[in-house]
């Protein structure tokens, strides 16, 4: 059972509030993801998007490309239309070797918007989920076919944010569709990571490991804040610097044969935490667990 640990550019740079990194050059949060000792990230909006490009990039650092961020619309669009309006995302992804890609349904969602709670995030209508996961399923079958898989993403703010869901989102599709098991945003939601990966290991082909504080999650919740301010406020750090048990959420994976990656992916403040500081300290930790619970790391 072997595992590679990775990272996510937005330590460094925030994709959803560029104001957080905005001044960060791509070449300081490739060369710091490297001291860190991570050996592949995921791809940011600073990144090129010519696949020559981006492996020229990558590689003067020793990194590969692990996934990118995708967020689809299919509740809205039939199977073709989603294929092209990813399918320049989806070919990059291919280009360089990424066997994954993250994908989450974002129509309606409030993740990007200050103005609302995202206790007030859209759900979908029990007419809709049979349609949504056909399409889905199609779409899963198509991408697996081409070697990158769906890593469902259930995200703050989104239609597939609560552990009801996201059983019933993997109960109705086939193994084509993965799960990202994102331990940070099930917390948020009020879900056991732990219990997540249990039911799931078998569906989990991509993780991200992201850690909370207690503290700022109770008060996130009492304010009702949007799902950025509470980014803003320090709701996310990295492992080992927060509550959650990062054993638990990874023994599941190790006992059921999990081989991919983990991603040490915390959205913070990088005026408030220092990305590099932080960067170590998140590989460690999960490096550290990961082998605890009976994984090679690599």
């Amino acid at each position: 059972m072997s595992v590679r640990i990775g990272t996510n550019p937005i330590a460094w740079s925030n994709d959803d509030l560029p104001e957080l990194g905005g001044e960060t050059p791509l070449e300081t949060c490739l060369s710091e993801a490297h001291a860190a000792g991570f050996v592949g990230i995921e791809k940011g909006n600073k990144f090129p998007g010519d696949p020559d490009a981006l492996q020229a990039v990558l590689a003067r650092h020793g990194l590969v490309l692990v996934s990118g961020w995708y967020g689809a619309a299919l509740r809205t669009r039939t199977v073709e239309q989603e294929i092209a309006a990813m399918r320049s995302h989806f070919e990059l992804l291919r280009a360089l070797g990424s066997s994954v890609m993250v994908f989450a349904e974002t129509s309606d969602t409030v993740q990007g918007r200050r103005d609302v709670p995202v206790a007030e995030r859209p759900r979908m209508s029990e007419a809709e989920w049979p349609g949504f996961l056909e399409r889905l399923s199609r779409l899963g079958d198509w991408m697996a076919g081409r070697g990158v898989r769906i890593a469902f993403h259930p995200h703050m703010g989104t239609v597939i944010e609560k552990a009801e869901e996201i059983d019933r989102l993997l109960d109705g599709t086939p193994p084509s569709v993965g799960l990202l098991l994102d331990t940070g945003h099930l917390e948020f939601a009020g879900e056991d990571p732990a219990r997540a990966a249990t039911r799931w290991a078998g569906r989990v082909n991509h993780v991200h490991a992201k850690d909370v504080r207690r503290e700022m999650l109770a008060h996130a919740r009492r304010q009702r804040m949007s799902f950025l301010d509470a980014v803003v406020a320090g709701v996310f750090t990295v492992p080992g610097d927060g509550m959650l048990d990062f054993s638990a959420a990874l023994a599941p994976l190790a006992k059921a044969g999990y081989q991919g990656w983990l991603i040490v992916e915390a959205e913070q403040d990088p005026a408030k935490a220092h990305p590099l500081t932080y960067a170590r300290k998140g590989y460690a930790h999960l490096r550290a667990t990961a082998e605890q619970v009976g994984f090679r790391t690599g």
